[in-house]
């Protein structure tokens, strides 16, 4: 089964047992749908059953079925939250999850081939992908720059004059 981070934890909230998660989805509102998930700790996944969720601009606040305690949630700092794959968002075309993105290749139109895509950075204005190859290349997502993403084929096509605009190899 694969998983799909959606929260990290990062501290207890209140004395019993709930817990401010930092959100890792650019749809907030799937948090006050989430009733079923799991823990992720040492590559091992726990079910949880979610309740009692909180949504602000920059944190999601649950109660997990596990955590009863301040301290109960003091030990899930730094744990991820988790779905799995037949649980995650239904995304709009042109849209990925990272980890489907991870492990593409990357041409250009022109037929060059750059790599695979190793990272995906956030930077908040557009995600940077980093690329390694015999050099590594850092490329903003831009739907100019993307002419194909195909995620099945773990395919990338880049428009080649885009490219030379915007794409910036690391020495």
């Amino acid at each position: 089964m694969e998983y799909l981070r959606v929260g990290l934890i990062v501290r207890p909230h209140g004395v019993h047992g709930a817990v401010k998660m930092m959100p890792l989805s650019d749809d907030l509102r799937r948090y006050a749908k989430l009733k079923e998930a799991y823990l992720e700790r040492d590559g091992h996944y726990e079910p949880v059953t979610v309740s009692d969720v909180g949504v602000k601009e920059d944190a999601v606040y649950a109660s997990l079925s596990c955590s009863h305690s301040r301290d109960d949630a003091e030990m899930l700092r730094n744990v991820y939250l988790c779905v799995d794959r037949a649980h995650a968002v239904k995304l709009p075309k042109g849209r990925y999850f990272v980890v489907d993105l991870i492990g593409c290749e990357v041409f250009d139109t022109d037929g060059a081939c750059y790599g695979k895509l190793q990272q995906v950075l956030e930077t908040g204005a557009n995600d940077v992908y980093v690329i390694k190859g015999e050099k590594t290349l850092l490329i903003p997502a831009l739907k100019k720059l993307l002419t194909d993403v195909d995620v099945n084929a773990k395919r990338i096509l880049l428009d080649a004059d885009v490219l030379k605009e915007v794409g910036l190899f690391e020495d």
